[in-house]
């Protein structure tokens, strides 16, 4: 045994002799090459990378003198690369001992700008449909979510932001517009080829991102690009020295626009004169207004300011990112992690130690990519991502705090009445904004993706040379928990009077509710794959590509389903599409595109369907009469297409099936039907089985025939450059319940749906940019616009004597109300004019118009106004400039062609009786009063306690132009001068300032006329101020 050990140590002791020897020789046996690095003009280059070939993370940089020195072995390549130059490399012999580099600028030309597309990396001049390529540095805003920097930078994206609570920020989006009125609205977002949410991305780890518009651009992805295209492309490792990127931020957010309301005493006036002008007592004496204004009996006549007390002035941000990249000549990898915690704004009660009940999210991200060279033909691409995401608030649901943050008015109730009960208007939603926010218990929110894919690529040049084999497969799991613990103090309501005792009277109004939890878990899981075989070749002045590629994908529903059959059946899609592109000299480009797509929503016979697009462009700067005549232009190019995409997003699911269920009998006068023999009016019904959802075996697809005429244009040696896009659509077999069937039909339940709808849509797009030098100041100048109406065509209405009554030739999401005339004068004024249905009118309400001229003011007088809640235009405009190590950003967005009305309690002043804030617009405004402003052109009607149906009706005198001009970025940044950074061993370090939304410019301000909300309830988005730091090793 001891002679056995024996050995065993000795070959160890030999084994690390030799690890040792050998280490010490290839010490000796490297060479130390010196040398600087200079452009062209003799300037030394600081911060140049020089690796060896093929040995990661074995490399140096230049000094602020562009010297470097390096050791490797003999005959290895070193590698000189810096930005805006072209690379070198330079091989390394046994008597090398100096190596001076002169590097070359990159003379890049139009021809050489590239472009990811559905069908690979594209030359953009070869192009031939309608695609933006979006900077990234104009989207790298500190937002919580990529899609709420897309408004104003991406020509062709109308973007609306509805919310500014942490964690449910996104904004809504839309390629082009709305161009359907079913259900299938959104645009597919692929990440890396796969369908992904934008949500889940850190926006450090987006290398590029594309916005596919038209049909010959997105007929590659089938079905799935009915309404566009959004391209990620995530970054990823390279040869070279390793590179560690880190970036914190730390943002300062406050509100964009406030929703401001009287004081108690002004509130009570108000009341008063309310009441008064409906001929009702006044509520307050003069002594009790006192009491309010004084304070003295604050259980009584309070004057709270909710506002104030429930909302800070602000809350923070906190933002870090950490990525590395590097690799060598077979392997290659990126890797990276993020952490965002983003604060709510609401003042909560600091005592709670177990729980926060403030609108707080927290998520963090992390990403791998591997790419690895198998062989000289092979690459395998590996990828795995996630987002774990926390979002907290109140135990209340989300509106709940500003329906009574809006509704409770300042001398409803105090905060606390002064023996310890606590306040409250009612029950539910009628809390105290105070106990809304801190006394209901919280809730929260767990999402938790995982998203694996691994690609391959393989050449076939064995076959013929240009011919590539693709393999794609993802698996993407998705997790969703929901914890609501919910509890309510009792709750008490006093009335505007003492006892005998001089006691205040009480009436309760709420129970106590004891902790109790509601909890809600769901998700899914989804498979894609995707087989490709790609060629592409060259010869003389002729350039041909093809693509057919299969694609099938499954999305599996993990929640508790219980017996739901139809939610337990996989979702499935399949299809087959191709691609091929022809041009010759870069001067004429023909594309033809199609797809083969299978949907599981339709009937045997309707399944698959065909749906081909065509392109051409004709680059006429490559034209001997301009190419010798006009030296100015780079590129004049005319582009065409025109195609049809299908779309099975249609709302639900296997419409070809009829669905069953049991009518039962009436009990205790619940409105269930049962069926009836005989007579309608016979009282004896009987249980059982009725035909609820009608079978539709003809349902097919919803069909987009698409037209796109462009223009791009590149002159002053690609200074400046210009894209402009005109589009037409028509969406045909739009997928809708039949609205109008006569009762004689017989059909209980759901009116049967059929493809009956038409959508017609129409607008431009485009994009310009201007890059200038100006002595050592780089400048850049840019702008883009979106515009987009559309209109309902033909659809499932019956003949009506007023066309304006119905949908066709009207925008979809049109607004409609009656036309105001001003307000009534007098009496004599009211008896002139058109008997008006609505209720009582007295001096002071609304006059509407006789639409169509039959002497009375009803229904039929509704008319289409204005435009829609969504922005028809979306226009950004901005510069950039760089100088010495300083840069500046500055960017303007806009938004126009939007209407939207304003109602409720918070703008019809006592609508709900006590119930409702009274903004301060209707008190610095103009109101109408009796025989003091009988001004028939006020901004506001005669105030009336209890509501008032004639006056509190959708119209033109309620409606608001959601316009508006906003500041969205102002960065500033400096770069610290490389002499500097690297005497601490960093390559780049730069500080920057960013500033958001911090100023706007509309003519509606009661609240950020963004979000589009008719009533102001909603938390409103953030003014943000922000400093960071990135550092670059």
């Amino acid at each position: 045994m001891i002679k056995t050990h024996t050995y065993k140590y000795t070959l160890i002791f030999l084994f690390f002799l030799l690890v040792s020897v050998f280490s010490v020789y290839s010490q000796d046996s490297k060479i130390e090459i010196t040398g600087v690095v200079t452009d062209e003009s003799k300037t030394p280059l600081i911060g140049v990378n020089i690796i060896v070939k093929g040995q990661p993370g074995l490399g140096v940089i230049t000094n602020i003198d562009g010297e470097y020195k390096i050791k490797v072995n003999p005959y290895s390549f070193l590698v000189f690369s810096y930005v805006g130059f072209d690379n070198q490399e330079h091989l390394i012999k046994d008597d090398t001992k100096t190596l001076n580099v002169e590097l070359k600028e990159s003379k890049s030309t139009i021809l050489d700008e590239v472009a990811v597309i559905g069908t690979g990396v594209q030359k953009k001049v070869t192009l031939t449909g309608a695609v933006t390529t979006v900077d990234m540095g104009d989207l790298k805003s500190p937002t919580s979510n990529i899609v709420n920097a897309l408004a104003g930078n991406v020509a062709g994206v109308l973007a609306r932001q509805t919310s500014g609570q942490p964690g449910s920020d996104t904004s809504e989006f839309w390629i082009r517009g709305i161009s359907t009125f079913g259900a299938g609205k959104s645009a597919l977002i692929l990440v890396d080829g796969f369908e992904r949410r934008m949500d889940d991305l850190n926006i450090e780890d987006i290398e590029s991102f594309t916005i596919l518009k038209d049909a010959s651009t997105t007929a590659i992805y089938g079905t799935r690009g009915a309404n566009g295209v959004v391209l990620i492309t995530t970054k990823r490792g390279n040869e070279g020295k390793t590179q560690v990127d880190a970036k914190v931020e730390t943002t300062y957010t406050k509100r964009t626009f406030t929703p401001k309301f009287v004081d108690g005493y002004t509130y009570a006036s108000l009341m008063n004169e309310a009441r008064t002008t409906r001929n009702y007592e006044p509520i307050y004496s003069d002594e009790e207004l006192h009491l309010i204004q004084s304070g003295l009996d604050p259980d009584l006549y309070p004057n709270v300011d909710w506002m104030n007390l429930l909302l800070k002035d602000g809350a923070p941000t906190y933002r870090a990112t950490l990525n590395v990249k590097g690799g060598g000549t077979n392997s290659r990898y990126y890797l990276s992690g993020s952490y965002l915690d983003q604060g709510g704004m609401y003042n909560v009660d600091k005592t709670l130690k177990d729980y926060d009940t403030n609108a707080n999210y927290k998520r963090w991200n992390y990403r791998l990519n591997m790419d690895m060279d198998v062989t000289s033909t092979t690459l395998v691409k590996v990828g795995v991502a996630g987002a774990l995401e926390k979002q907290n608030y109140t135990g209340a649901n989300h509106e709940a705090i500003w329906h009574s943050l809006l509704g409770y008015n300042p001398v409803l109730t105090p905060i606390m009445y002064s023996n310890g009960y606590v306040p409250a208007y009612g029950a539910g939603n009628y809390c105290n904004p105070w106990v809304t926010a801190n006394q209901t218990g919280y809730t929260e929110e767990w999402k938790n993706s995982v998203q694996t894919n691994i690609t391959l690529e393989q050449k076939l040049d064995f076959i013929t040379k240009g011919l590539i084999f693709n393999f794609r497969f993802g698996y993407d799991t998705y997790n969703y928990n929901k914890n609501r613990r919910v509890k309510y103090p009792e709750q008490w309501m006093a009335e505007r009077l003492r006892d005998s005792n001089g006691n205040i009277v009480f009436n309760r109004v709420e129970q106590e509710a004891l902790l109790h939890q509601d909890s809600h878990a769901s998700g899914d899981r989804r498979e894609y794959l995707e087989a490709e075989l790609a060629y592409s070749s060259s010869f003389g002045d002729h350039n041909i590509g093809s693509v057919l590629k299969y694609t099938q994908d499954k999305k599996v529903n993990t929640s508790s389903i219980g017996g739901d059959i139809m939610s337990g059946i996989d979702r499935r899609n399949q299809s087959l599409v191709g691609h091929i592109t022809y041009n010759w000299k870069y001067r004429y480009m023909l594309d033809f595109n199609f797809g083969y797509n299978g949907s599981e929503n339709f009937a045997k016979g309707n399944k698959f369907g065909f749906f081909p697009a065509y392109s051409g462009a004709w680059n006429i700067g490559e034209e001997a009469f301009i190419k010798d005549n006009i030296e100015w232009i780079d590129m004049l190019k005319v582009r065409y297409s025109y195609g049809k995409v299908g779309n099975d997003e249609i709302g639900r699911r296997f419409p070809f099936l009829p669905e069953f269920n049991n009518v039962k009998l009436p009990t205790y006068g619940e409105l269930e039907t049962g069926y009836t023999w005989g007579d309608l009016d016979n009282h004896f019904a009987y249980n059982g089985l009725t035909n609820t959802t009608l079978a539709n075996s003809s349902v097919t697809w919803e069909i987009a025939k698409k037209h796109n005429l462009g223009i791009d244009l590149n002159i002053l040696n690609n200074k400046f450059n210009i894209t402009v896009d005109f589009f037409k659509e028509k969406r045909e077999g739009i997928y809708m319940t039949r609205h109008y069937l006569p009762q004689i039909v017989g059909i209980q339940g759901q009116n049967p749906s059929a493809n009956l709808g038409v959508v017609k849509n129409k607008g431009f797009d485009g994009n310009f940019a201007l890059h200038q030098k100006l002595g050592n100041i780089d400048f850049k100048l840019r702008g883009n616009f979106t515009y987009s109406k559309n209109e309902h065509g033909e659809s499932d209405q019956p003949y009506s004597n007023y066309p304006y009554t119905g949908w066709q030739g009207f925008r979809v999401g049109q607004n409609r109300g009656l036309v105001a005339l001003g307000l009534f004068k007098d009496y004599e004024d009211i008896r002139n004019s058109p008997t008006q249905t609505f209720g009582e009118v007295m001096p002071g309400d609304i006059k509407y118009k006789d639409i169509n001229g039959d002497g009375k003011i009803d229904d039929n007088d509704i008319v289409p106004i204005g435009a829609t809640v969504t922005p028809n235009l979306i226009y950004g405009f901005g510069a950039s400039a760089n100088w010495n190590g300083f840069d500046f950003n500055l960017h303007f967005q806009g938004s126009g062609r939007s209407h939207f009305f304003i109602n409720g309690f918070t703008v019809y002043p006592f609508s709900n009786g006590e119930w409702g804030n009274i903004l301060t617009d209707v008190v610095k405004s103009s109101r109408w009063i009796l025989e003091e402003n009988e001004d028939v052109n006020a901004k506001y009607p005669r105030l009336s306690y209890g509501g008032n149906a004639n006056n509190y009706r959708a119209s033109t005198h309620w409606l608001r132009n959601g316009s508006y001009l906003r500041l969205k970025t102002l960065e500033i940044g400096y770069t610290i001068p490389k002499q500097i950074v690297n005497k601490i061993h960093l390559n780049n370090v730069r500080v920057h300032f960013v500033g958001q939304n911090l100023l706007t410019f509309a003519n509606f301000k009661l609240w950020d006329p963004e979000i589009g909300s008719s009533n102001g309830q909603q938390y409103p988005l953030g003014k943000t101020f922000t400093l960071g730091l990135t550092l670059n090793l």
